[in-house]
């Protein structure tokens, strides 16, 4: 509503991501992303508007290749949701241009996980109530410390029903097709062992009877398009993990959760050293370098979420 009252634009959105980048010290949008992106539904024909970024450069080959050309493509409008996926496809422009003068082969994410991770991470600190009002889209507001307090935990209890819900559901998807590969799920009881997984992992069943003549897995795009799931697990995790890193680079105090790195040029350099290595250092080092740590850890996440599992507990009591 308040993007509307402020007659934002498609291209105020792009403009604005843009500059939350280049306030951290990474490179603006290129011309040709300007010039063949495509940004909203286009008149007169049918397009696929799940929103993607692209690097043309590196897939035109080594020779004679743009090294500018990176894109977006979407269906925009204007509201909060399109305003964090633009940062999100961005974070994907980000690393491609960052990699680009690396070898051909050393052109991609350090783990398939990463890149979905970025974007993330990003996210996060975009939809801080600190980084909306810095930006003009919230008004300060004159709550007492306790309403303070409930519209926090109201906004973690929102992500989590994303975030944390998610985990299970993106680990079972990968485990069920493992399985299928392997030969310990036949063809005999593909759907039976789908429930058996759901219900195991998520806690949930159909509300209606499924047999063999049903195949349920089918309805989720990546097994019949045969697109690994594991990725979107982890970067569902470590994205807390590179978010909290950057957040320390920035100088941060508080609770992690209230974190916005927005114009802060240290964290924008510990970023900048991650995403030029692309692929050519084991995706452990990569880690290193933005995080610290050479493993995936679940204590930033954890971290994030901790206000909102503190009320959770209580509202279990007795």
């Amino acid at each position: 509503d308040e993007m509307v009252k402020q007659n934002y634009t498609v291209n105020k959105l792009f403009t604005m991501a843009e500059e939350f980048y280049t306030s951290l010290g990474l490179e603006p949008m290129t011309d040709t992303f300007w010039q063949k992106s495509m940004f909203v539904r286009p008149p007169g024909r049918e397009v696929q508007c799940h929103a993607s970024a692209s690097d043309f450069a590196t897939r035109e080959g080594k020779q004679n290749r743009n090294k500018d050309d990176f894109r977006i493509k979407m269906c925009t409008e204007i509201d909060v949701s399109y305003f964090e996926t633009i940062h999100h496809e961005m974070g994907h422009i980000q690393y491609f241009m960052e990699y680009r003068d690396q070898p051909m082969e050393y052109r991609s994410g350090a783990n398939s996980a990463f890149h979905e991770a970025i974007g993330d991470t990003i996210s996060l600190s975009v939809l801080t109530d600190k980084h909306l009002k810095t930006v003009g889209l919230k008004q300060d507001t004159d709550f007492n410390v306790h309403l303070q307090y409930m519209q926090d935990i109201n906004i973690l209890m929102k992500r989590a029903l994303f975030k944390i819900s998610f985990l299970p559901f993106g680990y079972m998807i990968d485990m069920w097709r493992f399985k299928v590969f392997d030969g310990s799920i036949t063809e005999q009881n593909f759907n039976r062992e789908w429930w058996k997984h759901r219900l195991e992992y998520q806690g949930l069943s159909s509300p209606v009877t499924r047999s063999e003549e049903d195949f349920d897995p089918g309805a989720k795009f990546h097994i019949p398009s045969n697109s690994p799931y594991i990725c979107y697990f982890i970067s569902f995790i470590v994205q807390f993990q590179m978010y909290e890193s950057l957040c320390k680079a920035s100088g941060h105090t508080g609770s992690l959760h209230t974190c916005d790195f927005y114009r802060s040029k240290e964290a924008g350099q510990k970023l900048k050293s991650f995403l030029k290595l692309g692929m050519s250092r084991p995706w452990r080092d990569a880690l290193e370098t933005l995080t610290g740590s050479r493993d995936v850890k679940t204590e930033s996440i954890i971290e994030y979420f901790k206000p909102l599992s503190n009320w959770l507990d209580r509202q279990l009591e007795g």
